[in-house]
């Protein structure tokens, strides 16, 4: 090798080396790309009170640390822990209360069933006779109305249909729908108590106790919940004080994570409920948010130890302050069984509210005017689908026309 090509050699060697160093250099600086949602990505929520970290190294509400054994209400573990915040770099966003009543307006009405079929038929037949207004009676007690109504009802039908001498079914409809919605009862107060109560000590936030028996779909109806209070841009805290279903609270975790709203929930299964939720209320105090929903075990209302354990629930969450609502779900299609659960829990937890859930079948929708009427408790709430946003307030008119819908 002379020593030209020695030199050459040499020179293309360097610059090699020099390009090296370059592209470690800059891959340095930049450091290793973050995939959202990946490992090393911090939690994105801009929803969520407070940006501390508790000494576990979790993501907690602002002043509010995971509280030590021992620390809770009435003997409780204290074992309520904030999680949630959702891993990924954009939430969802939660469709508008407008929105979502257009939507289940339309599918209320389109609603399939039988009840105003029967009932337009019996009343525009050519003759009414004392049989004709039994078997309406028998067609609102199908319905789930209840003795009471559905007579009150039938009274005051035989009355105006005898005066008015009428079978034209557009006249008979109107008539059958004037009555239905007074049973209704649109004037009752169907909002929410969730505003947040400001004070000179810095106020707190409102505090909504969920209640119910298994299978009503009362832990989806507190997520659903949630999306409804942030869609209408109010802080939320969720309660994860069902401690004893399996995975209830990883459930309304994810409910929670996926609009960025954090959950308190103990640090292991079967923890204390109450020491649950009243650290749920205080981290909702530190991190000064509008509203804490607090979801309960699905206990069954023949249960005496059970409904004592709502009852100390109730009491652990009121040394925060008075409770502002206690909503009872209760599944539509469960008709006079649903009467019997809201009669039992109003005698532990005064029931405030009722949330109707699986209403997208409207033949035992009658339940509405019964639990109203025995409780003087509105329906506050229906869920009407499976969807995410398939949960808004109840329209008394909407639900009428869907009861008498001849589609």
């Amino acid at each position: 090798m002379t020593a030209t090509q020695f030199t050459y050699l040499a020179l293309g060697a360097l610059a090699v080396l020099i390009a090296v160093g370059l592209l470690l250099f800059v891959g340095v600086r930049r450091g290793p790309k973050q995939v959202p949602g990946g490992s090393g990505t911090a939690s994105v929520g801009a929803r969520r009170p407070g940006d501390g970290q508790d000494q576990d190294g979790q993501s907690a509400p602002a002043g509010q640390g995971r509280t030590g054994a021992g620390d809770g209400p009435d003997g409780g573990d204290g074992a309520g822990s904030p999680t949630g915040g959702p891993a990924t770099a954009t939430l969802e966003r939660p469709e508008a209360v407008a929105g979502r009543m257009i939507r289940l307006r339309a599918r209320l009405a389109g609603s399939r069933n039988r009840l105003g079929q029967s009932l337009l038929g019996l009343l525009s037949r050519e003759t009414i006779d004392a049989d004709t207004w039994q078997e309406v009676e028998d067609t609102l007690l199908l319905a789930d109305l209840g003795p009471g109504p559905a007579e009150r009802i039938v009274a005051s039908l035989r009355t105006q249909v005898a005066v008015l001498g009428t079978r034209d079914v557009e006249q008979v409809r109107a008539l059958l729908r004037a009555e239905l919605l007074r049973a209704v009862d649109p004037g009752l107060d169907r909002s929410l108590a969730v505003t947040r109560h400001e004070g000179p000590d810095g106020g707190r936030p409102a505090v909504v106790l969920v209640v119910g028996v298994n299978g009503t779909g009362k832990t989806t109806t507190v997520g659903k919940l949630a999306r409804v209070l942030v869609a209408q841009d109010m802080d939320v805290v969720l309660g994860a004080a069902d401690t004893f279903r399996a995975a209830a609270a990883d459930q309304l975790t994810t409910w929670g994570e996926r609009v960025g709203v954090p959950t308190i929930r103990s640090d292991r299964e079967g923890g204390d409920p109450a020491a649950v939720a009243y650290d749920a209320v205080a981290a909702g105090i530190a991190a000064e948010v509008d509203v804490v929903l607090i979801d309960t075990a699905g206990r069954l209302q023949n249960k005496v130890g059970l409904m004592d354990e709502l009852g100390k629930v109730k009491r652990v969450v009121e040394k925060h302050g008075p409770l502002d609502e206690v909503l009872l779900v209760i599944d539509a299609t469960t008709g006079q069984n649903g009467l019997e659960q809201a009669r039992v829990f109003s005698s532990v937890v005064q029931v405030t509210g009722i949330v109707l859930t699986k209403l997208d079948g409207t033949a035992k929708g009658g339940i509405v005017v019964a639990v109203q009427q025995a409780l003087g408790v509105p329906v506050k709430l229906v869920g009407l689908g499976e969807g995410p946003d398939d949960l808004a307030p109840f329209d008394p008119e909407a639900f009428v026309d869907a009861l008498i819908s001849l589609d």
